[in-house]
């Protein structure tokens, strides 16, 4: 097939060839190859400036980002065989760590599909696409998950706003087999149901999970509260493991209808709770009432989303930290994450340690956490490396 070419200006390929794969509207020779001039989504072979091949990728004049690389071999062109590749190696990984089908699949640049993240259900693919060259392959990434996976349905969750960035519309659609309203998946020794269609994201917070099994060995006997729970993925997990109680507090009723499910479906139904309320004010609320926690785990949805929302977003991590360290008992821990990109570990700590002193504590940092193995992070993009989670013993002050 013949695919246009997108020039660089001269020098703009160094950030390229260091393993990048983003290409700035700013670095593109807009005279030998105008934006205006190709489509959203369009396939295209990047040149440098002395016309040298540097890769196959595709274009969106619309974006801040104008073209993402897909390939960096020649003779691997951007269609359905590549995308087949792609998940084959993919699935390489996660077979590896994982004993049941249940992970995130793709993780877009990561797994050299930028613009496309998929997770699997058993039997059941979620995808999600976020950007116009993806959207264009749309039929052949549901043929590539077919031919490699067969899988008993794929639902597209293309409802996130990060797709309205690159002039795309916002749906959600079944686009081969059938998805039932729950779901099931195997974390660690719990069983759990979720939904496709109503869930948070792509129905799971998959990213998590390693660190969920990091927090086991510190619940027998606590009493545990679960901030932010949606559909219990921390708290059924401490209660299984012999956490003497735990509250589950989320906004969501559907949410809090997942979590008292799934208690149910692991037998811990008599020592899992609900409260659906704002975590600010539940634990405002429950500080009033006394309640005190051996363990509570903060891990709220990004509050820092763009770099300008760094100040207000920082201020929201420092209030919600210090809040929960206020319903802690004397020697109590406490479990803080962020999966805001502009959040680095090293802020967070700072913060979590300013919250700590206005609540007249001390602080031990004993472990600390990122994203699971089935969200690797790719060296060249910093933004791949978003999940920050720190365990944290909180004392009175020295």
């Amino acid at each position: 097939m013949e695919i246009p070419v997108l020039f660089l200006k001269k020098g703009q390929e160094r950030r390229l060839r260091a393993g990048h794969l983003w290409v700035y509207s700013n670095e593109v020779d807009s005279r030998r190859s105008p934006l205006k001039d190709f489509q959203p989504g369009e396939a295209v072979a990047l040149m440098n400036h002395e016309e040298k091949w540097l890769a196959w990728g595709y274009v969106n004049p619309n974006s801040l980002i104008c073209a993402r690389i897909v390939s960096r071999r020649q003779e691997r062109l951007p269609d359905q065989s590549l995308l087949v590749h792609r998940i084959k190696v993919a699935l390489g990984l996660r077979q590896r760590i994982y004993e049941k089908p249940c992970y995130r699949l793709l993780f877009g640049e990561s797994d050299g599909v930028p613009g496309l993240v998929v997770d699997r259900f058993g039997d059941h693919l979620v995808a999600q696409i976020t950007t116009a060259g993806m959207e264009v392959q749309k039929e052949a990434i549901i043929g590539a998950l077919n031919k490699v996976l067969r899988p008993r349905g794929i639902l597209l969750r293309n409802d996130t706003r990060v797709r309205e960035l690159e002039g795309l519309a916002r749906y959600v659609e079944v686009v081969s087999g059938e998805i039932p309203d729950r779901v099931r998946l195997q974390e660690g020794d719990c069983a759990f149901e979720t939904s496709l269609f109503e869930g948070q994201k792509t129905g799971w917070f998959y990213d998590q999970a390693a660190n969920r099994e990091r927090l086991l060995p510190w619940v027998e006997g606590k009493r545990v509260l679960d901030l932010f729970s949606y559909a219990g993925a921390w708290g059924v997990r401490a209660a299984r493991a012999g956490a003497a109680s735990v509250t589950c507090v989320d906004s969501s009723a559907g949410a809090l209808e997942l979590v008292e499910s799934n208690a149910a479906l692991n037998g811990v139904e008599d020592r899992v709770g609900t409260l659906r309320e704002d975590a600010f004010h539940a634990l405002k609320v429950l500080r009033h009432q006394g309640e005190r926690y051996d363990i509570v785990l903060v891990d709220p949805p990004a509050f820092i989303k763009r770099k300008k929302d760094i100040k207000e977003g920082t201020l929201a991590y420092r209030r919600i930290n210090e809040a929960a360290m206020s319903v802690l008992g004397k020697d109590g821990l406490l479990v803080s994450s962020s999966c805001s990109y502009h959040m680095d570990a090293e802020r967070l700590l700072t913060t979590l340690q300013q919250a700590s002193r206005h609540r007249d504590r001390f602080l031990q940092l004993v472990e600390r956490g990122q994203q699971g193995p089935d969200h690797p992070v790719h060296p060249a993009i910093p933004e791949t490396a978003y999940l920050k989670t720190f365990y944290l013993r909180v004392l009175p002050s020295l």
